[in-house]
C-alpha cells in the first residue's frame, strides 16, 4: 500500500465519522452526560497533542526552544491575551532561543 493510498482510505474514513454525526438523535446529544464527556474529551485530545508536538522529536523527548514557548504563551494565557499576541510572542521567543543558542 501506498502512503497516498492510506492518506485517501483515512481521510475517507474520518469523512465518514463526521458524516455519521449527523445521524445521531439530538436526544444523546442534550444528555448532560455525554456534553460533559465530550468537553473532557476535547481537553484531553488538546493536551495530548500539545504533549506530543511541543515535548517530543525523533520519536524521544526533547528539551529545546519549544518548552520556554509553551510557557510564555501559557502565561499569556494567564493574563488573557489575545490569541494572535500569545502566537506571536511565542513564536518569536522560539526564534531567539534557536537564533542565540542554535536548534
Amino acid at each position: 500500500m501506498t502512503l497516498w493510498l492510506g492518506i485517501l482510505i483515512a481521510s475517507a474514513a474520518v469523512y465518514s465519522w463526521k458524516l455519521l454525526g449527523f445521524l445521531v438523535p439530538s436526544s444523546v446529544l442534550n444528555n448532560p452526560k455525554i456534553s460533559r464527556i465530550a468537553n473532557l474529551l476535547t481537553v484531553a485530545l488538546l493536551a495530548a497533542l500539545l504533549g506530543v508536538q511541543g515535548l517530543t522529536g525523533s520519536g524521544e523527548i526533547q528539551f529545546d526552544a519549544r518548552i520556554p514557548a509553551l510557557g510564555l504563551a501559557a502565561v499569556l494565557l494567564y493574563f488573557r491575551a489575545p490569541f494572535v499576541v500569545m502566537v506571536a510572542a511565542s513564536a518569536a521567543l522560539a526564534a531567539l532561543i534557536r537564533l542565540f543558542f542554535g536548534g
